[in-house]
């Protein structure tokens, strides 16, 4: 092990700042890349490599080498990737449970969620500029493409990009709701 590994994994070992700042420039792309392999996610990918490095920071282990921190770093992202994709399929699981069990009148926790749902759907839908948000409510309302160019004067083309805005705007206001939303064929 050079000199300076060296020295970066023993400020590391006594939570010095600067080793940190440094643990960020040397890995954080790499690991962000390497967690999005496995999660399919960017954002989920950066979140699983701050959790990494919070782990590292606020942990009592020792590391003994350069290489064996790096392996451990990696391992660390791989595992909490693990731990991701498993929630995320009980989650799955379970919404595929209560559709399928859900009773017609939809009583209980099931319309609540799918009340809650509509409710900041509609919140976010608000939030849109205006003539996106008309061509989009007029959308909701189950009108085709064509049926909205003409009553709003406007070429389908611009109805399909106004949709295509609300769409990428709604997934990233909506963050995780935003799976219940197209679950549930609200868009």
């Amino acid at each position: 092990m050079c000199n300076v590994d060296g020295e970066f994994i023993r400020q590391i070992n006594v939570k010095q700042v600067s080793a940190y700042r440094e643990l960020f420039k040397r890995f954080y792309s790499y690991m962000v890349l390497y967690a999005m392999r496995r999660v399919q996610q960017r954002e989920v990918a950066e979140d699983i490599v701050q959790e990494v490095f919070i782990a590292i920071w606020e942990g009592s282990k020792v590391f003994n080498s350069y290489r064996g921190f790096r392996a451990y770093l990696y391992d660390l992202v791989n595992n909490k990737c693990l731990d991701y994709l498993k929630h995320k399929a009980v989650e799955e699981r379970y919404v595929v449970y209560m559709m399928e069990n859900q009773q017609e009148g939809e009583d209980g926790e099931f319309g609540l969620m799918r009340e809650e749902i509509y409710r900041e759907l509609y919140i976010a839908v608000s939030e849109l500029p205006e003539r996106c948000r008309e061509v989009f409510e007029l959308h909701l309302k189950g009108k085709k493409n064509d049926e909205i160019a003409e009553l709003l004067s406007l070429s389908v083309q611009t109805v399909k990009a106004h949709k295509r805005n609300a769409v990428c705007f709604l997934k990233e206001r909506l963050g995780n709701v935003f799976f219940w939303v197209l679950l549930f064929k609200l868009i």
